[in-house]
Protein backbone atom coordinates (compact mmCIF):
# COMPACT_ATOMS: atom_id res chain seq x y z
CA UNK A 1 0.00 0.00 0.00
CA UNK A 2 1.13 3.51 -0.54
CA UNK A 3 2.76 5.13 2.23
CA UNK A 4 0.47 7.48 4.54
CA UNK A 5 0.76 10.93 5.09
CA UNK A 6 0.65 12.84 1.71
CA UNK A 7 -3.46 13.15 1.54
CA UNK A 8 -5.50 13.08 -1.46
CA UNK A 9 -6.40 10.07 -3.88
CA UNK A 10 -3.46 7.79 -4.66
CA UNK A 11 -3.20 7.60 -8.55
CA UNK A 12 -0.59 4.88 -9.78
CA UNK A 13 1.84 7.56 -12.18
CA UNK A 14 4.66 7.40 -15.22
CA UNK A 15 7.67 5.69 -13.79
CA UNK A 16 11.35 5.52 -15.53
CA UNK A 17 14.41 5.82 -14.05
CA UNK A 18 15.25 9.30 -13.01
CA UNK A 19 12.05 10.52 -14.88
CA UNK A 20 9.58 9.70 -12.39
CA UNK A 21 7.08 12.37 -10.43
CA UNK A 22 8.20 13.47 -6.94
CA UNK A 23 8.40 13.98 -3.74
CA UNK A 24 5.98 11.01 -3.26
CA UNK A 25 7.36 7.30 -3.40
CA UNK A 26 8.34 5.92 -6.58
CA UNK A 27 5.76 5.38 -9.04
CA UNK A 28 3.45 6.87 -7.16
CA UNK A 29 1.13 10.14 -7.19
CA UNK A 30 -0.84 12.04 -5.06
CA UNK A 31 -3.52 13.79 -6.51
CA UNK A 32 -6.65 16.01 -4.66
CA UNK A 33 -9.66 14.45 -4.15
CA UNK A 34 -11.30 17.04 -5.55
CA UNK A 35 -9.59 16.24 -8.95
CA UNK A 36 -11.29 14.16 -12.42
CA UNK A 37 -13.57 11.69 -11.27
CA UNK A 38 -13.16 12.41 -7.23
CA UNK A 39 -12.18 10.33 -4.48
CA UNK A 40 -15.54 7.54 -4.99
CA UNK A 41 -14.43 7.40 -8.93
CA UNK A 42 -11.04 6.39 -7.85
CA UNK A 43 -12.24 3.92 -5.30
CA UNK A 44 -13.97 1.76 -7.64
CA UNK A 45 -11.42 2.31 -10.39
CA UNK A 46 -8.62 1.62 -8.12
CA UNK A 47 -5.22 2.53 -8.85
CA UNK A 48 -4.92 4.70 -12.38
CA UNK A 49 -2.11 4.15 -14.51
CA UNK A 50 -0.77 6.94 -16.61
CA UNK A 51 1.23 5.35 -19.93
CA UNK A 52 3.55 8.42 -21.28
CA UNK A 53 4.29 8.10 -25.33
CA UNK A 54 7.56 9.84 -26.44
CA UNK A 55 8.55 10.06 -30.18
CA UNK A 56 11.71 12.11 -31.86
CA UNK A 57 12.11 13.46 -34.82
CA UNK A 58 16.18 14.31 -35.60
CA UNK A 59 17.94 16.50 -37.64
CA UNK A 60 21.05 15.63 -38.47
CA UNK A 61 23.04 18.24 -40.38
CA UNK A 62 25.16 15.86 -43.01
CA UNK A 63 29.60 15.81 -42.66
CA UNK A 64 29.92 17.41 -46.67
CA UNK A 65 32.30 19.75 -47.73
CA UNK A 66 29.00 21.58 -49.95
CA UNK A 67 25.09 21.78 -49.51
CA UNK A 68 22.68 19.19 -50.86
CA UNK A 69 22.19 20.57 -54.21
CA UNK A 70 24.59 23.43 -54.97
CA UNK A 71 28.42 23.75 -54.38
CA UNK A 72 28.18 26.47 -52.11
CA UNK A 73 30.79 25.25 -49.13
CA UNK A 74 29.06 24.42 -46.15
CA UNK A 75 31.06 25.86 -43.16
CA UNK A 76 30.02 27.24 -39.41
CA UNK A 77 30.16 30.87 -37.82
CA UNK A 78 31.04 32.02 -41.50
CA UNK A 79 30.21 35.72 -42.23
CA UNK A 80 26.45 35.95 -42.70
CA UNK A 81 25.42 35.89 -46.14
CA UNK A 82 28.92 34.74 -47.60
CA UNK A 83 28.52 31.40 -48.56
CA UNK A 84 24.86 31.57 -50.36
CA UNK A 85 24.86 30.45 -54.11
CA UNK A 86 22.07 31.68 -56.66
CA UNK A 87 20.49 28.47 -55.81
CA UNK A 88 20.57 28.80 -52.11
CA UNK A 89 19.06 32.47 -52.85
CA UNK A 90 16.44 31.03 -55.11
CA UNK A 91 16.91 32.85 -57.57
CA UNK A 92 14.77 32.55 -61.10
CA UNK A 93 15.93 29.74 -63.74
CA UNK A 94 18.62 27.96 -61.00
CA UNK A 95 18.05 24.30 -60.67
CA UNK A 96 19.41 21.55 -57.86
CA UNK A 97 22.55 19.56 -58.55
CA UNK A 98 21.92 16.66 -56.08
CA UNK A 99 25.43 16.05 -54.20
CA UNK A 100 26.55 12.40 -53.81
CA UNK A 101 27.92 12.89 -50.96
CA UNK A 102 24.87 13.39 -48.97
CA UNK A 103 23.18 10.52 -50.48
CA UNK A 104 25.78 8.11 -49.42
CA UNK A 105 25.85 9.08 -45.91
CA UNK A 106 21.87 8.96 -45.43
CA UNK A 107 22.51 5.51 -46.98
CA UNK A 108 25.62 4.59 -44.78
CA UNK A 109 23.17 5.85 -41.91
CA UNK A 110 20.28 3.58 -42.92
CA UNK A 111 22.33 0.40 -42.65
CA UNK A 112 23.94 1.16 -39.43
CA UNK A 113 20.46 1.47 -38.12
CA UNK A 114 19.24 -1.85 -39.45
CA UNK A 115 16.67 0.01 -42.12
CA UNK A 116 15.84 -1.30 -45.79
CA UNK A 117 17.45 1.16 -47.93
CA UNK A 118 15.14 1.78 -51.05
CA UNK A 119 16.81 1.55 -54.81
CA UNK A 120 14.25 4.02 -55.84
CA UNK A 121 13.00 7.26 -53.44
CA UNK A 122 11.76 10.24 -54.55
CA UNK A 123 11.70 13.83 -53.72
CA UNK A 124 9.12 16.31 -53.11
CA UNK A 125 8.13 19.86 -52.26
CA UNK A 126 7.05 21.01 -48.47
CA UNK A 127 5.45 24.25 -49.31
CA UNK A 128 5.50 27.04 -46.41
CA UNK A 129 6.11 30.45 -46.19
CA UNK A 130 8.88 32.08 -44.11
CA UNK A 131 11.26 34.71 -44.54
CA UNK A 132 14.56 32.38 -44.18
CA UNK A 133 13.06 29.82 -47.16
CA UNK A 134 13.79 32.02 -49.76
CA UNK A 135 12.22 29.11 -52.22
CA UNK A 136 8.59 29.12 -50.40
CA UNK A 137 9.53 25.40 -50.01
CA UNK A 138 11.51 22.95 -48.64
CA UNK A 139 13.50 20.06 -51.22
CA UNK A 140 12.46 16.84 -49.17
CA UNK A 141 11.56 13.32 -49.67
CA UNK A 142 7.93 12.88 -48.47
CA UNK A 143 6.38 10.17 -50.04
CA UNK A 144 9.41 7.55 -50.76
CA UNK A 145 11.91 8.65 -48.27
CA UNK A 146 15.75 6.89 -48.58
CA UNK A 147 15.46 4.42 -45.85
CA UNK A 148 12.68 2.62 -44.03
CA UNK A 149 11.99 0.27 -41.18
CA UNK A 150 15.25 0.16 -38.99
CA UNK A 151 15.67 0.10 -35.29
CA UNK A 152 17.92 1.80 -32.39
CA UNK A 153 19.36 0.05 -29.68
CA UNK A 154 20.08 1.78 -26.58
CA UNK A 155 21.00 1.87 -22.74
CA UNK A 156 19.33 3.21 -19.64
CA UNK A 157 20.12 3.21 -16.16
CA UNK A 158 18.15 1.53 -13.60
CA UNK A 159 17.62 3.73 -10.27
CA UNK A 160 20.71 5.87 -12.24
CA UNK A 161 23.16 3.26 -11.42
CA UNK A 162 25.52 2.47 -14.19
CA UNK A 163 26.12 -0.58 -12.94
CA UNK A 164 22.67 -1.98 -13.91
CA UNK A 165 21.61 -1.12 -17.43
CA UNK A 166 18.93 -2.20 -19.58
CA UNK A 167 18.89 -2.15 -22.90
CA UNK A 168 15.81 -0.94 -24.96
CA UNK A 169 14.68 -0.44 -28.74
CA UNK A 170 12.83 2.36 -31.12
CA UNK A 171 12.05 1.60 -33.99
CA UNK A 172 12.73 3.75 -36.83
CA UNK A 173 10.60 4.42 -38.97
CA UNK A 174 12.46 6.46 -41.66
CA UNK A 175 15.30 8.60 -42.61
CA UNK A 176 15.07 11.11 -45.51
CA UNK A 177 16.84 13.63 -46.90
CA UNK A 178 16.18 17.23 -46.98
CA UNK A 179 17.86 20.86 -47.79
CA UNK A 180 18.21 23.24 -44.12
CA UNK A 181 16.63 26.21 -44.46
CA UNK A 182 18.30 29.88 -43.54
CA UNK A 183 18.45 31.20 -39.96
CA UNK A 184 16.56 33.79 -38.59
CA UNK A 185 18.70 36.79 -36.29
CA UNK A 186 16.29 38.72 -33.86
CA UNK A 187 17.87 42.32 -33.34
CA UNK A 188 15.39 43.28 -30.42
CA UNK A 189 17.50 46.50 -29.81
CA UNK A 190 16.51 47.66 -33.79
CA UNK A 191 12.91 45.89 -33.20
CA UNK A 192 14.12 44.09 -37.13
CA UNK A 193 14.70 40.53 -38.01
CA UNK A 194 17.68 40.07 -40.48
CA UNK A 195 17.99 36.64 -42.39
CA UNK A 196 21.03 35.04 -43.14
CA UNK A 197 21.36 32.29 -45.98
CA UNK A 198 24.58 30.22 -45.05
CA UNK A 199 22.56 27.70 -43.86
CA UNK A 200 19.85 27.80 -46.26
CA UNK A 201 20.40 24.30 -48.94
CA UNK A 202 22.65 21.99 -46.59
CA UNK A 203 21.79 18.90 -46.49
CA UNK A 204 19.92 17.05 -43.30
CA UNK A 205 18.85 13.63 -42.76
CA UNK A 206 15.65 13.53 -41.33
CA UNK A 207 15.43 10.29 -38.40
CA UNK A 208 12.14 9.94 -37.64
CA UNK A 209 11.30 7.22 -34.60
CA UNK A 210 8.50 5.52 -33.30
CA UNK A 211 6.86 6.25 -30.20
CA UNK A 212 8.43 3.17 -28.38
CA UNK A 213 10.34 5.86 -25.19
CA UNK A 214 8.26 6.24 -22.12
CA UNK A 215 10.43 9.49 -20.40
CA UNK A 216 13.30 11.79 -21.04
CA UNK A 217 16.19 9.36 -19.92
CA UNK A 218 15.06 7.20 -22.80
CA UNK A 219 14.55 10.00 -25.62
CA UNK A 220 18.66 11.33 -24.54
CA UNK A 221 20.04 7.85 -24.19
CA UNK A 222 18.53 6.86 -27.67
CA UNK A 223 19.78 10.28 -29.25
CA UNK A 224 23.00 9.75 -27.15
CA UNK A 225 23.16 6.36 -28.91
CA UNK A 226 22.00 8.03 -32.67
CA UNK A 227 25.10 11.18 -31.65
CA UNK A 228 27.68 8.54 -31.26
CA UNK A 229 26.56 6.50 -34.45
CA UNK A 230 26.95 9.43 -36.72
CA UNK A 231 30.11 10.33 -36.03
CA UNK A 232 31.63 7.20 -35.44
CA UNK A 233 30.85 6.19 -39.76
CA UNK A 234 31.35 10.32 -40.27
CA UNK A 235 28.03 11.08 -41.89
CA UNK A 236 27.64 14.08 -39.04
CA UNK A 237 29.89 15.34 -37.27
CA UNK A 238 26.36 16.05 -35.03
CA UNK A 239 27.53 18.66 -32.48
CA UNK A 240 24.41 19.88 -30.58
CA UNK A 241 26.29 23.29 -29.54
CA UNK A 242 26.38 24.68 -33.20
CA UNK A 243 23.10 22.86 -34.32
CA UNK A 244 24.29 20.15 -36.28
CA UNK A 245 21.91 17.65 -34.20
CA UNK A 246 18.46 19.16 -33.37
CA UNK A 247 15.24 17.15 -32.03
CA UNK A 248 12.05 17.96 -32.21
CA UNK A 249 10.08 15.64 -29.06
CA UNK A 250 6.32 14.70 -29.38
CA UNK A 251 4.68 13.71 -25.85
CA UNK A 252 1.40 11.96 -24.71
CA UNK A 253 -0.21 10.73 -22.11
CA UNK A 254 -3.36 8.33 -21.75
CA UNK A 255 -4.79 4.91 -19.93
CA UNK A 256 -3.74 1.41 -20.83
CA UNK A 257 -6.32 0.11 -23.28
CA UNK A 258 -7.34 3.88 -24.52
CA UNK A 259 -6.27 5.60 -27.79
CA UNK A 260 -3.05 7.88 -27.43
CA UNK A 261 -3.90 11.22 -25.66
CA UNK A 262 -3.34 14.08 -27.69
CA UNK A 263 0.22 15.06 -28.09
CA UNK A 264 2.14 17.96 -28.34
CA UNK A 265 5.17 18.99 -30.06
CA UNK A 266 8.81 20.23 -28.65
CA UNK A 267 10.60 21.96 -31.43
CA UNK A 268 14.51 22.35 -31.70
CA UNK A 269 15.94 20.99 -28.74
CA UNK A 270 19.63 21.31 -28.96
CA UNK A 271 20.93 19.49 -25.95
CA UNK A 272 20.88 15.96 -24.30
CA UNK A 273 20.13 17.42 -20.82
CA UNK A 274 17.40 19.81 -22.22
CA UNK A 275 15.76 17.22 -24.04
CA UNK A 276 15.40 14.99 -21.09
CA UNK A 277 13.86 17.96 -18.92
CA UNK A 278 11.99 19.58 -21.86
CA UNK A 279 9.75 16.23 -22.05
CA UNK A 280 9.84 15.00 -18.44
CA UNK A 281 7.84 18.53 -17.87
CA UNK A 282 5.88 17.82 -20.81
CA UNK A 283 4.19 14.60 -19.25
CA UNK A 284 4.02 15.88 -15.68
CA UNK A 285 2.22 18.99 -17.39
CA UNK A 286 -0.29 17.31 -19.61
CA UNK A 287 -0.91 14.44 -16.60
CA UNK A 288 -1.58 16.99 -14.17
CA UNK A 289 -3.47 19.38 -16.51
CA UNK A 290 -5.66 15.96 -17.59
CA UNK A 291 -6.21 15.43 -13.34
CA UNK A 292 -7.20 18.90 -12.85
CA UNK A 293 -10.08 18.33 -15.73
CA UNK A 294 -8.49 20.35 -18.06
CA UNK A 295 -7.76 19.08 -22.09
CA UNK A 296 -4.53 19.20 -24.25
CA UNK A 297 -4.28 21.05 -27.44
CA UNK A 298 -2.46 19.72 -30.35
CA UNK A 299 0.16 22.56 -30.31
CA UNK A 300 3.68 23.07 -31.11
CA UNK A 301 6.15 24.37 -27.70
CA UNK A 302 9.67 25.41 -27.15
CA UNK A 303 11.25 24.37 -24.01
CA UNK A 304 12.83 27.39 -21.69
CA UNK A 305 16.07 26.11 -20.35
CA UNK A 306 16.35 29.10 -18.15
CA UNK A 307 12.39 28.65 -16.59
CA UNK A 308 12.80 24.67 -17.09
CA UNK A 309 9.29 24.51 -18.94
CA UNK A 310 7.83 24.14 -21.72
CA UNK A 311 6.07 27.48 -23.46
CA UNK A 312 3.67 27.43 -26.35
CA UNK A 313 4.65 28.32 -29.46
CA UNK A 314 1.60 27.90 -31.90
CA UNK A 315 -1.28 25.42 -32.07
CA UNK A 316 -1.98 22.24 -34.92
CA UNK A 317 -5.61 22.33 -34.31
CA UNK A 318 -5.87 23.11 -37.76
CA UNK A 319 -3.48 21.20 -40.23
CA UNK A 320 -1.17 22.94 -41.82
CA UNK A 321 -1.95 22.17 -45.60
CA UNK A 322 2.21 22.31 -47.46
CA UNK A 323 0.76 21.53 -50.57
CA UNK A 324 2.70 18.71 -50.89
CA UNK A 325 4.32 17.84 -54.61
CA UNK A 326 6.87 16.24 -56.40
CA UNK A 327 9.85 17.77 -57.19
CA UNK A 328 9.75 18.33 -60.91
CA UNK A 329 13.57 18.98 -61.27
CA UNK A 330 14.82 15.92 -59.61
CA UNK A 331 14.14 12.74 -60.95
CA UNK A 332 13.98 9.75 -59.27
CA UNK A 333 16.84 8.85 -57.31
CA UNK A 334 17.96 5.29 -58.23
CA UNK A 335 20.42 3.19 -56.38
CA UNK A 336 21.88 -0.20 -56.81
CA UNK A 337 23.38 -3.07 -55.53
CA UNK A 338 26.03 -5.85 -56.81
CA UNK A 339 23.04 -7.91 -58.29
CA UNK A 340 21.40 -4.53 -60.30
CA UNK A 341 24.47 -2.79 -61.18
CA UNK A 342 25.05 -2.80 -64.89
CA UNK A 343 28.42 -3.71 -66.07
CA UNK A 344 28.98 -1.10 -68.30
CA UNK A 345 27.68 1.37 -65.56
CA UNK A 346 30.63 3.77 -64.72
CA UNK A 347 31.09 3.07 -60.44
CA UNK A 348 32.06 6.77 -59.73
CA UNK A 349 28.30 7.97 -61.22
CA UNK A 350 26.45 5.58 -59.24
CA UNK A 351 25.76 4.63 -54.99
CA UNK A 352 26.36 0.94 -54.63
CA UNK A 353 25.03 0.15 -51.25
CA UNK A 354 26.44 -2.93 -50.95
CA UNK A 355 29.71 -1.24 -51.44
CA UNK A 356 29.09 1.09 -48.39
CA UNK A 357 27.89 -1.39 -46.55
CA UNK A 358 31.31 -3.37 -46.92
CA UNK A 359 32.80 -0.05 -45.18
CA UNK A 360 31.20 0.05 -41.90
CA UNK A 361 32.81 0.54 -39.51
CA UNK A 362 32.49 -1.06 -35.65
CA UNK A 363 29.66 0.61 -34.31
CA UNK A 364 29.34 1.86 -30.91
CA UNK A 365 27.67 -1.09 -29.60
CA UNK A 366 30.70 -3.33 -30.80
CA UNK A 367 32.93 -0.88 -29.76
CA UNK A 368 32.00 -1.38 -26.29
CA UNK A 369 32.06 -5.13 -26.55
CA UNK A 370 35.35 -5.06 -27.79
CA UNK A 371 37.07 -2.66 -24.75
CA UNK A 372 34.81 -4.82 -21.94
CA UNK A 373 36.76 -8.34 -23.83
CA UNK A 374 40.29 -7.42 -24.72
CA UNK A 375 40.70 -5.13 -21.30
CA UNK A 376 38.43 -6.53 -18.88
CA UNK A 377 37.30 -3.46 -17.77
CA UNK A 378 33.25 -3.41 -16.19
CA UNK A 379 30.40 -2.80 -19.24
CA UNK A 380 29.78 0.69 -17.56
CA UNK A 381 33.24 2.08 -18.06
CA UNK A 382 32.89 1.41 -21.81
CA UNK A 383 30.04 3.72 -21.76
CA UNK A 384 31.63 6.54 -20.27
CA UNK A 385 34.69 5.92 -22.76
CA UNK A 386 33.05 5.99 -25.72
CA UNK A 387 30.99 9.16 -24.42
CA UNK A 388 33.67 11.11 -23.76
CA UNK A 389 34.95 12.44 -27.33
CA UNK A 390 38.80 11.25 -27.74
CA UNK A 391 38.77 9.20 -23.97
CA UNK A 392 38.70 5.79 -25.46
CA UNK A 393 42.28 6.54 -27.99
CA UNK A 394 43.36 8.36 -24.53
CA UNK A 395 42.62 5.22 -22.60
CA UNK A 396 44.23 2.67 -25.22
CA UNK A 397 47.31 5.32 -25.84
CA UNK A 398 47.87 5.16 -21.86
CA UNK A 399 47.18 1.20 -21.78
CA UNK A 400 49.56 0.63 -24.24
CA UNK A 401 52.62 2.95 -22.40
CA UNK A 402 52.38 1.57 -19.24
CA UNK A 403 52.94 -1.81 -17.29
CA UNK A 404 49.95 -1.31 -15.06
CA UNK A 405 46.92 -3.30 -15.92
CA UNK A 406 43.92 -1.72 -17.60
CA UNK A 407 41.22 -2.31 -14.47
CA UNK A 408 43.82 -0.27 -12.88
CA UNK A 409 44.36 2.31 -15.81
CA UNK A 410 40.55 2.92 -16.04
CA UNK A 411 40.30 4.04 -12.55
CA UNK A 412 42.75 6.56 -12.67
CA UNK A 413 41.50 7.79 -16.21
CA UNK A 414 37.88 7.95 -14.70
CA UNK A 415 37.87 8.97 -11.15
CA UNK A 416 40.59 11.76 -11.66
CA UNK A 417 41.20 12.39 -15.35
CA UNK A 418 37.54 12.93 -15.82
CA UNK A 419 37.33 14.89 -12.99
CA UNK A 420 39.58 17.35 -13.63
CA UNK A 421 38.61 17.98 -17.08
CA UNK A 422 34.96 18.19 -16.23
CA UNK A 423 36.01 20.80 -13.13
CA UNK A 424 37.82 23.31 -15.76
CA UNK A 425 35.18 22.43 -18.67
CA UNK A 426 38.22 21.13 -20.85
CA UNK A 427 37.62 17.68 -23.28
CA UNK A 428 40.17 15.86 -23.93
CA UNK A 429 42.36 16.68 -26.46
CA UNK A 430 42.55 20.00 -24.54
CA UNK A 431 43.95 18.59 -21.78
CA UNK A 432 47.33 19.75 -20.46
CA UNK A 433 48.35 15.64 -19.16
CA UNK A 434 48.74 13.80 -22.84
CA UNK A 435 48.28 10.25 -22.12
CA UNK A 436 52.12 9.97 -22.40
CA UNK A 437 52.96 11.73 -19.16
CA UNK A 438 49.89 9.65 -17.41
CA UNK A 439 51.43 6.65 -18.44
CA UNK A 440 54.96 7.49 -17.07
CA UNK A 441 53.02 8.45 -13.81
CA UNK A 442 51.72 5.64 -13.64
CA UNK A 443 54.84 3.05 -14.37
CA UNK A 444 56.08 5.42 -11.20
CA UNK A 445 53.63 3.93 -9.12
CA UNK A 446 53.58 0.42 -10.59
CA UNK A 447 57.24 -0.15 -9.98
CA UNK A 448 56.92 1.39 -6.27
CA UNK A 449 59.21 3.86 -6.52
CA UNK A 450 56.27 6.61 -5.25
CA UNK A 451 52.85 5.72 -3.27
CA UNK A 452 49.33 6.58 -4.98
CA UNK A 453 48.67 9.51 -2.28
CA UNK A 454 52.14 10.82 -4.12
CA UNK A 455 50.94 10.14 -7.28
CA UNK A 456 48.09 12.16 -6.95
CA UNK A 457 50.18 15.11 -6.04
CA UNK A 458 52.47 14.23 -8.94
CA UNK A 459 49.00 14.76 -11.13
CA UNK A 460 48.19 17.88 -9.60
CA UNK A 461 51.16 19.73 -10.55
CA UNK A 462 51.14 18.00 -14.26
CA UNK A 463 47.74 19.56 -14.30
CA UNK A 464 49.45 22.87 -14.40
CA UNK A 465 51.12 22.66 -17.58
CA UNK A 466 54.49 23.95 -16.37
CA UNK A 467 56.21 20.72 -19.27
CA UNK A 468 57.69 18.86 -16.16
CA UNK A 469 58.02 15.33 -16.34
CA UNK A 470 56.39 13.09 -13.60
CA UNK A 471 59.97 11.98 -12.45
CA UNK A 472 61.11 15.74 -12.39
CA UNK A 473 58.04 16.71 -10.01
CA UNK A 474 58.64 13.70 -8.11
CA UNK A 475 62.63 14.90 -7.89
CA UNK A 476 61.70 18.37 -6.97
CA UNK A 477 58.79 17.40 -4.33
CA UNK A 478 60.91 14.51 -2.31
CA UNK A 479 58.29 12.16 -2.67
CA UNK A 480 60.14 8.95 -3.86
CA UNK A 481 59.52 5.75 -1.65
CA UNK A 482 62.37 4.66 0.18
CA UNK A 483 63.28 1.06 -0.31
CA UNK A 484 66.75 0.73 1.32
CA UNK A 485 66.08 -0.91 4.85
CA UNK A 486 69.77 0.63 6.45
CA UNK A 487 68.32 3.85 5.34
CA UNK A 488 65.05 3.77 6.89
CA UNK A 489 66.57 2.71 10.23
CA UNK A 490 69.02 5.71 10.10
CA UNK A 491 65.80 7.98 9.68
CA UNK A 492 63.92 6.12 12.59
CA UNK A 493 66.99 6.21 14.74
CA UNK A 494 67.38 10.03 14.10
CA UNK A 495 63.79 10.82 15.07
CA UNK A 496 64.17 9.06 18.25
CA UNK A 497 67.40 10.72 19.02
CA UNK A 498 65.99 13.91 18.40
CA UNK A 499 62.61 13.42 20.71
CA UNK A 500 64.41 11.44 23.73
CA UNK A 501 62.04 12.99 26.38
CA UNK A 502 58.83 11.75 24.09
CA UNK A 503 60.65 8.55 24.01
CA UNK A 504 61.38 7.73 27.32
CA UNK A 505 57.65 9.09 28.69
CA UNK A 506 55.83 6.40 26.18
CA UNK A 507 58.91 3.94 27.61
CA UNK A 508 57.85 4.61 31.35
CA UNK A 509 53.82 4.21 30.20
Amino acid sequence: APAKGYGGVWRRAWQCGAGRLSPVPRGWRAFPSNARGGAGSAAKCGLVPWVPVVGLEVHAQISSNSKLFSGSQVQFAAPPNSLVSFFDASLPGTLPVLNRRCVEAVVMTGLALNCRVNKKSLFDRKHYFYADLPAGYQITQQRVPIAVNGSLSYSVCVDNKMSRMVTKTVRIKQIQLEQDSGKSLHDDTRSQTLVDLNRAGVGLMEVVMEPDMCCGEEAAAAVKELQLILQTLGSSQAVMAEGQLRVDANVSVHHPGEPYGVRTEVKNINSLRFLAKAVDYEIQRQIEELENGGTILNETRAFDSKLGCTIPMRDKEENQDYRFMPEPNLPPLILYDAKSLPANMNHQQVVNIDWIHERLPDLPSVKRAKLVEQYGILPEHSFTLLNEDGLTEFFENVVNQTQMKPKKVIGWILNDMLSYLKQHSLTVKESPVSSFLLADLLNLLEKKEISSTAAKQVLAELWKGEGKTPLDIVKEKKLELIQDQKELEDICQAVIDARENEVIMVVLG
